[in-house]
């Protein structure tokens, strides 16, 4: 029984830790969110809802500097004010955001979102286990290896999750006549907008695939299609 014990008490670590990431993640939203209301948005953002034949899509403003785009567990769409003000100055496009607001959709419809906040507990699970089991084995190098490795897993399984959201904005912006020339440019534009003034990518960037693979993936979606058509 006590060989157990790491791994017993691993997973009642990632099941506090699900419910406390949910509810933070939820109450911070909440306090730190508006809904979006810019019209040159909402003609993108109506454009997706009749594709998607749905009444309207709902995006807020997190109030956050980082250029970024989220969809929370419970479904709802984030664009940050940091990109927000991209779009106020010119920088990125209305269909660009449109790009990001259908990103967000597909994690939201391929059930990323709520996944990703059990996978960050099954990582924390994981890696208190190989801490507690390989600091047995190898005191003070235990918690550096199993640190490693599972971040090199948590960024393969978001990478997975980023070429599938493409996928799914890809078919979305084409159905909605906006097409996937604004989806690749942004990401041309991506790694300027959110590389921060001392020239460091943020973290979250890094998790995602590279620019020319995104790209490549997306033309070769398109490939497909056009080989489909009678």
């Amino acid at each position: 029984m006590l060989k157990f014990t790491p791994i017993l008490l691993a997973l009642l670590y990632a099941l506090a830790m699900y419910r406390f990431s949910v509810w933070r993640t939820t109450r911070e939203l909440d306090a730190q969110s508006t809904e979006l209301a810019d019209p040159r948005l909402k003609a993108m953002t109506d454009r997706l809802a009749r594709a998607l034949d749905l009444p309207r899509v709902r995006v807020h403003i997190y109030e956050i500097d980082p250029v970024n785009g989220l969809a929370a567990p419970d479904g709802r769409i984030f664009i940050t004010r940091g990109f927000y003000r991209k779009f106020q100055t010119d920088e990125v496009t209305a269909e660009e955001m449109a790009s990001v607001i259908a990103h967000e959709l597909g994690h939201v419809a391929l059930g990323h979102s709520r996944r990703r906040m059990i996978d960050f507990s099954g990582q924390n699970a994981l890696r208190t286990a190989l801490a507690m089991i390989l600091s047995r084995f190898i005191p003070g190098l235990g918690v550096w290896i199993a640190n490693g490795i599972t971040t090199l897993l948590a960024a393969r399984l978001s990478r997975g999750d980023e070429y599938e959201a493409d996928a799914y904005a890809a078919a979305l912006l084409t159905k909605a006549g906006i097409g996937t020339g604004p989806q690749k440019s942004l990401f041309e534009k991506l790694e300027a907008l959110t590389t921060g003034a001392g020239g460091k990518m943020p973290a979250w960037l890094l998790s995602h695939p590279k620019t020319a693979e995104r790209i490549a993936a997306i033309e070769k979606l398109e490939s497909r299609w056009h080989q489909s058509l009678p």
